[in-house]
C-alpha cells in the first residue's frame, strides 16, 4: 500500500483533520508496510532556556503545512508520491517537566522509525530533542555525520549546573559516541557569547564551524560545496533550527538572532545537499506564540517538504 497525501483538488486544503501536508495519520508504525518515510512530532519544551511555547511548534506546523504540500516539486522535477510513501506518525509521547523521562520516550518513540528502515522528519520542539533521536539512530545506524543548522553552537556542557538543556544536545552526542564528529558541520552559527570558551567548545570537539559571517562572504553555493566536500558518503543526520533564519523571516523562536538567513537563502542550501546520505531530519525551535501571520510556521513546514522532496529524489535516483 501506497500512502499518500489527500488529493485537495478532491478536498479543499481547509477541511479534515490537521495532519502534516494530509498525510494519512498511522501511529503504529510497526504494523505498516512500504513507508519511506513518517513525520512525527516533539511537543517537548522543557529544556528551554529563555522564551517556552515549542512544545506547540507541531500542531502549528501542521496547521499551516496544507499550503505547500502539493505533489510535485519542480526543484528536483520530482513527483513525491510516484516514488515514495510516507505517514503522519503523530506525536512521541514526552513527559512535561521531567528530561530523562522525555528523552528515553524519544529515544523509543523514534527506535521505531529507524528500525524499521523509516526515514523520520521530526518536528520540534526545543533542540533538545535531538540527542535522544541521534541515540536512536545510533541503535540503527552507528555513529552519523551532523549537519546542523543553527545561530548556536548547542555544544555547552551545562547549563546552570545541569546537563540536559536545548544548548548542550551536541555536546552530550559527541561524548556518548553518536557522532562522526570530523564530518559533522556547523552552518550559519552567530551572535554574542557567554565566554570566549564556547566558541571554542565546538571545535574541540572535532566538528567543523562555518560561522554566518562567512557564509554571507562566500555565498549559499559555495558552503554547499564545502560541505559536500567534508561529509563525503557518510550517513547524515540534518538538524535544522528555525533561529538559522534571520527573525525577518522566523520571528516565532524562542532565542532569535539577528544576521541570519533568508528562506530562499536557506532553500539554496538545502536543495544543494540533495546527494547526501541524510537518514534522519528534524526541524526545532518553532514558538508560534511569537510568530506573525504564521511566517515562521510556514518556513518550517515549507522546510520540511523539501526534507520530504529530497526522499523522493533519492528514492528515484535508485529505480532510475
Amino acid at each position: 500500500m501506497r500512502y499518500e497525501p489527500i488529493d485537495s483538488m478532491e478536498s479543499p486544503r481547509f477541511s479534515g483533520i490537521k495532519t502534516f501536508i494530509r498525510l494519512p495519520y498511522v501511529e503504529d508504525v510497526k504494523n505498516v508496510k512500504d513507508v519511506d518515510f513518517a513525520v512525527v512530532g516533539i511537543p517537548y519544551d522543557t529544556c528551554a532556556s529563555f522564551r517556552t511555547g515549542t512544545r506547540f511548534g507541531p500542531s502549528a506546523i501542521r496547521d499551516i503545512s496544507a499550503l505547500c504540500g502539493k505533489p510535485y516539486n519542480p526543484a528536483y522535477d520530482i513527483e513525491i508520491f510516484k516514488y515514495c510513501s510516507g505517514i503522519d506518525a503523530g506525536d512521541v509521547k514526552t513527559v512535561p517537566g521531567y528530561v530523562e523521562d522525555s528523552f528515553d520516550a524519544i529515544t523509543h518513540g523514534m527506535s521505531t522509525l529507524f528500525e524499521n528502515n523509516i526515514v523520520p522528519v521530526a518536528m520540534g520542539g526545543d533542540h533538545s530533542m535531538t540527542l535522544p533521536e541521534l541515540r536512536a539512530c545510533f541503535k540503527t545506524h552507528g555513529k552519523v555525520a551532523l549537519l546542523h543548522f543553527d545561530s548556536h553552537y548547542d555544544t555547552l556542557k551545562s547549563y546552570f549546573g545541569k546537563s540536559y538543556n536545548h544548548g548542550t544536545p551536541f555536546y552530550y552526542a559527541a561524548k556518548e559516541g553518536l557522532l562522526e564528529n570530523e564530518k559533522s558541520v556547523q552552518v550559519g552559527i552567530r551572535g554574542e557569547l557567554y565566554d570566549k570558551s564556547d566558541m571554542e567548545g565546538s571545535l574541540e570537539l572535532g566538528f567543523n564551524v562555518i560561522r554566518a559571517e562567512e557564509c554571507h562572504k562566500i555565498g549559499m553555493q559555495a558552503i554547499v560545496e564545502k560541505v559536500k566536500e567534508i561529509i563525503g558518503d557518510t550517513k547524515v543526520f540534518l538538524t535544522f533550527d528555525i533561529d538559522f533564519l534571520d527573525p525577518s523571516c522566523a520571528p516565532g523562536t524562542g532565542t532569535p538572532a539577528i544576521g541570519g538567513f533568508s528562506t530562499a537563502q536557506a532553500l539554496e542550501l538545502i536543495r544543494g545537499l540533495k546527494d547526501l546520505n541524510i537518514v534522519g531530519y528534524d526541524l526545532v525551535e518553532v514558538n508560534p506564540q511569537y510568530d506573525v501571520g504564521s511566517i515562521t510556521s510556514l518556513a518550517a513546514a515549507t522546510l520540511m517538504y523539501e526534507f520530504i522532496s529530497q526522499i523522493a529524489y533519492r528514492k528515484a535516483k535508485e529505480v532510475n
